[in-house]
């Protein structure tokens, strides 16, 4: 396949969301994988709720989920301006030439006015539309209410009686009748065009191939082959995607969680997880295979393999996925990347004054327990925090033998306290008091920590040192001495 163009249009009107964000990577990998070209426009006539900080938000969500577009805001393209606040000439002139073919005519019906048709319409039972009572107004007629000082709309002339099929690549053939459509405004009042009408312009002169986009914009569709047929364009192939669910099978929505790409990238899931997670969103590679890097991905994306059932915004598997990256991180490189996070801890101070050596094995000890990079404060509070005993802790440090195995770790305590050391020292300790390993890691583990679980033991004993780590066993002896 060659000449493949599509776009990503998005509305600056608040962050990128995770639907936005799976519809631009379908788009970006539908162009990899056909060696085809990606162009980012910004549909801004919303003009009272867009806002630039969005727009420039949106981008910068789309560069660190690895998205790259070939045309359009902030690269080179010869088919601009990319904002539709700066093309509106353009759509004037088309609006005009549908005026002059008597496609198009000038409407002007008050708000009130339509709502009360609306109105008359539910209540008989009838699709709400607009039923054309500007299409049949004499020049003398139009003049006297330009005259009123009356600003008019733009209306397309909906073709009676025609059906509108669309071959959709995911949702097959699907047709839509005409007569259910009423007359549609193409330009507001105030020079500014719609969304149907808009984007069938921009799509044509940008040379757009094929239009991948959320399924809840088919009923958009009869529309814009309206108007495709109206101005004697070749429209292009369409894809609707489904749409993506919560757990509970609504539409997501903030009470699902995190919505937006930036809540996800401040939380600290990686942009590679993410971009793996959102592939698997409606769409499935051949085999069993979860964990697939982009280029894998890229390489693999047709849309035949798109379907057309709901997708579900699974959290464990964002979760599964993102933990298994960062499991895969280089340490130095997970270093980095949690640092924003510790540098705001509580723990901050004394992070800072810990080796470089001790810090990477502090990353490297609670690595395989982080979900999500900000996961890092909550995994090392067991190394700086004051110990609270666990109930289950308190009952193991209760057990017979407890004591001597506490004491003879401490007694016995090595000069050299790397893990390697560490873990020596505690088959010593097995050896020498004839417990059983479990009889001896448990106990030791629930005098430094005060839990049952956590971090290898090895590691958190030679971070901590012999000084914090004999007053931690001597804090524990104590409390068997009083008894509880």
């Amino acid at each position: 396949m060659s000449n493949i163009k599509v776009r990503f249009a998005p509305s600056p009107t608040g962050p990128l969301h995770i639907g936005g964000a799976r519809s631009a990577l379908f788009n970006y990998l539908f162009a990899v994988s056909n060696q085809g070209e990606l162009v980012l426009r910004i549909e801004d006539t919303d003009v009272d709720r867009s806002k630039r900080e969005y727009e420039q938000e949106i981008i910068e969500s789309l560069h660190w989920l690895g998205i790259k577009w070939t045309e359009g805001m902030g690269a080179r393209g010869k088919n601009g301006p990319y904002r539709q606040t700066e093309r509106v000439s353009i759509y004037q002139e088309y609006a005009q030439n549908l005026l002059e073919s008597g496609q198009a005519y000038y409407c002007f019906c008050t708000e009130e006015e339509l709502e009360q048709e609306r109105q008359e319409l539910i209540s008989k039972g009838e699709t709400p539309r607009y039923l054309g009572k500007c299409r049949y107004l004499s020049d003398a007629e139009k003049e006297a209410k330009i005259d009123q000082g009356i600003k008019p709309t733009i209306r397309f002339q909906v073709p009676a009686n025609k059906i509108y099929v669309v071959d959709d690549i995911v949702r097959g053939r699907v047709s839509f009748e005409s007569d259910g459509i009423g007359d549609f405004i193409i330009l507001k009042s105030d020079g500014l065009p719609t969304y149907n009408f808009a984007v069938v312009i921009d799509d044509v002169l940008m040379g757009i191939t094929h239009v991948i986009r959320a399924e809840e914009h088919l009923p958009n569709t009869p529309r814009q082959l309206m108007i495709y047929e109206a101005l004697n364009f070749k429209r292009p192939a369409f894809a609707h995607i489904s749409l993506i669910l919560g757990s509970d099978r609504q539409k997501m929505s903030k009470r699902h969680g995190a919505t937006s790409l930036i809540q996800y990238r401040e939380m600290g899931y990686l942009p590679a997880a993410m971009f793996n997670f959102l592939s698997l969103m409606g769409w499935a590679p051949e085999g069993e295979e979860q964990l697939l890097s982009p280029s894998e991905i890229a390489g693999a994306f047709t849309l035949d393999r798109v379907s057309k059932s709901p997708a579900v915004f699974d959290m464990d598997k964002l979760n599964w996925i993102n933990q298994q990256y960062i499991k895969k991180l280089d340490i130095s490189e997970l270093t980095s990347l949690v640092k924003p996070f510790l540098d705001n801890s509580p723990y901050a101070g004394s992070i800072g004054q810990m080796s470089q050596e001790k810090y990477e094995l502090m990353i490297a000890t609670v690595r395989d327990h982080l979900v999500c990079l900000s996961d890092i404060t909550q995994e090392v509070a067991v190394i700086f925090d004051q110990i609270e005993y666990e109930t289950e802790a308190l009952q193991v440090l209760q057990s017979e033998g407890v004591q001597a195995v506490l004491q003879t770790f401490a007694d016995e305590f090595p000069a050299s306290n790397s893990p390697e050391d560490m873990k020596q020292h505690l088959k010593a300790v097995m050896k020498k008091t004839g417990a059983k390993a479990k009889n001896v890691f448990m106990p030791v583990r629930c005098a430094v920590s005060g839990k049952v679980h956590g971090p290898d033991l090895p590691n958190l004993i030679s971070i901590w040192g012999k000084e914090e780590t004999l007053n931690r066993i001597d804090a524990a002896i104590k409390i068997i001495h009083k008894g509880f």
